[in-house]
């Protein structure tokens, strides 16, 4: 037992050194991942204020939605006040009811179950592979084939009896999952493909941009994102009618008029304000440059573990390319209980760092929620450390 505590403890040493040998030396604290403004910010938001359009109306909304359609290659984005917000509209444009189920991955951030939630849906958790860390699309039709069959085109739970109607894949610190394997499930068992895209801007699976696959998709442009517009989503859809149908929807469903105010549906104050949309265009013109530095710095990273004994440095999926978004190291499971003390010694020498995020069946709220054997998920939540991400390091 002590010589086992003593090689653990100098592992933590030798991972200290190795994420500061990376990062820039002069700092005396490193955030996880902090915005950059260092293009037409100022410029584009400070003409908002002289004009005034600072709300739901004005020039960027409109432009910041082209831009990024352009960008991702949809032919329809709608800016939206978050990504939560965009991920519950695109769940309900494809037909969730209440007391509908939902497969969603469970190592995933909590917006994915709550937009879920909001709908009257119930999240059926599914497990994730390590290669991704997003949805395990084989093992998903393997559990599909035992628990679920198809009637008139629409797939039940046959331990339930509940509709099980979409599937929300999250692409993972910006890594792509397999889209084709869950694109066959999909046609298979009747269910439709909803891509949750918040940490995948600027990633691309097999050539194309994320966010292509699913009917529609939701991104996010929070302040910790690749780009940002302080809060902040986005729908993509390459279906021009869902996509004026989404539009309708967050705008509180109100009918074109130059006065009155007739409503023809229950609609959502889900509008991007003018300003946030002027930040987000100014960012998209940096785009290139700051997936550029993000990539050199996951290379940098790369090269210092990879003689680290207990570490694996998380690279991309060899079909697809990443954003990087947030850089992350996976102990290896012998290792997995080292995990708080490397999060406590990181801390203590400037340099924030933080586990991905509680399994959520393991949450009060979804802890009755059904779900397949997830060892994949629990396990890379016992052993994986986020480690400092942003643009400027």
């Amino acid at each position: 037992m002590k010589e086992t505590y003593k090689a653990n403890k100098l592992d933590v040493d030798v991972i200290v050194k190795k994420i500061k040998f990376v990062l820039p030396q002069e700092r005396t604290s490193i955030g996880l991942h902090e915005p950059i403004f260092e293009g037409n910010e100022w410029n584009y938001v400070k003409e908002c204020l002289d004009t005034r359009w600072v709300s739901s109306v004005g020039k960027y909304v409109d432009l910041f939605e082209e831009k990024l359609a352009e960008f991702t290659g949809v032919k329809r984005a709608i800016a939206m006040v978050n990504g939560t917000s965009a991920l519950h509209i695109c769940l309900k444009l494809v037909g969730i009811e209440q007391n509908d189920e939902v497969l969603i991955p469970a190592l995933t951030f909590i917006a994915t179950a709550n937009a879920v939630s909001y709908c009257g849906a119930i999240p059926h958790f599914v497990d994730s592979e390590m290669n991704t860390l997003g949805v395990d699309g084989t093992k998903l039709r393997q559990y599909l084939q035992q628990i679920a069959e198809v009637r008139k085109d629409q797939c039940y739970n046959k331990k339930t009896g509940r509709r099980i109607k979409a599937v929300v894949p999250m692409h993972t610190f910006g890594h792509c999952v397999d889209l084709d394997a869950l694109v066959a499930v999909c046609e298979e068992f009747k269910i439709e493909l909803v891509e949750d895209a918040a940490e995948s801007m600027g990633s691309y699976y097999k050539g194309k941009h994320t966010g292509n696959w699913g009917k529609v998709s939701a991104v996010s442009f929070n302040g910790n994102k690749v780009i940002t517009t302080g809060g902040g989503g986005a729908i993509l859809t390459n279906d021009v009618e869902l996509g004026k149908m989404a539009k309708h929807l967050t705008t509180q469903a109100k009918m074109p008029h130059k006065w009155e105010f007739k409503h023809d549906m229950i609609g959502y104050n889900y509008r991007m304000p003018n300003i946030n949309a002027a930040l987000g265009c100014a960012q998209l013109e940096q785009l290139p440059q700051f997936l550029e530095k993000k990539r050199n710095l996951a290379l940098r990273y790369q090269k210092a573990f990879q003689d680290v004994e207990g570490i694996t440095f998380l690279v991309e999926p060899k079909f697809s390319r990443s954003n990087y978004w947030l850089n992350a190291i996976l102990l290896k499971p012998e290792y997995a209980e080292m995990r708080d003390e490397i999060l406590i010694a990181t801390h203590e020498n400037g340099i924030l760092t933080r586990p991905v995020w509680d399994i959520m069946y393991t949450l009060p709220m979804f802890a009755d929620c059904p779900k397949m054997d997830c060892k994949i998920a629990e396990s890379i939540s016992a052993r994986l450390i986020n480690i400092p991400s942003s643009v400027n390091l």
